[in-house]
C-alpha cells in the first residue's frame, strides 16, 4: 500500500443538454445523468447510483482484504445496497444505506468467523465510514453445496 494521504482525482464535464462525462486518469469515461426521480432519463449512471455502487464495491473489496488477512476460505460474495434519499431539515440527502451481503463459504469453513469478518468489513469500509448517513448490514452466510 502507498503511504497516506491518498488523493483521487476525478473530472466531470458537461454542456447544458448533454450527459455528464466523468473521467479519471487511466480509467474509462462514465456517462452520467440525473436519475428519473430528479427528471433524468433513468437509463444512465447517476451520482446517486454511483455513490450506492461505491458502498457495495467498497464493502466487497474490504471483505476480500480482511478475509485474506484472516485466512478465511470463501467461494463468493454478493452485496446489494439500497440507498435512501429523503429531505431532512429542508436538505435533500442520503439518509441510510441497507447493505445485504450473501457470502458462500466452502464446507467446513468457520461460519461464525465469516459473520464476524462481514461485520468487520461493514465497520471498516472506507466509503461507508466517510459518509454522513448510517450504513446497515444484513449479511447471510451459506455453505457451498456445489460438487468440488
Amino acid at each position: 500500500m502507498h503511504p497516506f494521504p491518498h488523493t483521487y482525482d476525478v473530472a466531470a464535464r458537461a454542456t447544458p443538454a448533454d450527459d455528464v462525462a466523468v473521467d479519471s486518469a487511466g480509467l474509462p469515461s462514465i456517462q452520467s445523468a440525473p436519475p428519473i426521480e430528479f427528471g433524468g432519463p433513468g437509463d444512465r449512471w447517476s451520482p446517486e447510483t454511483l455513490l450506492v455502487a461505491a458502498v457495495a464495491d467498497c464493502f466487497v473489496l474490504t471483505f476480500r482484504a480482511i478475509a485474506s488477512f484472516s485466512r478465511l476460505s470463501w467461494v463468493s460474495l454478493t452485496c446489494e445496497v439500497s440507498g435512501t434519499v429523503d429531505r431532512v431539515d429542508r436538505v435533500t440527502q442520503f439518509t441510510g444505506f441497507d447493505v445485504r451481503a450473501r457470502l458462500v463459504v466452502p464446507p467446513g469453513a468457520d461460519v461464525e468467523q465469516a459473520r464476524r469478518l462481514l461485520t468487520k468489513a461493514e465497520q471498516t469500509c472506507l466509503v461507508t465510514q466517510s459518509l454522513k448517513a448510517a450504513a446497515h448490514l444484513d449479511a447471510t452466510v451459506e455453505i457451498d453445496t456445489a460438487p468440488a
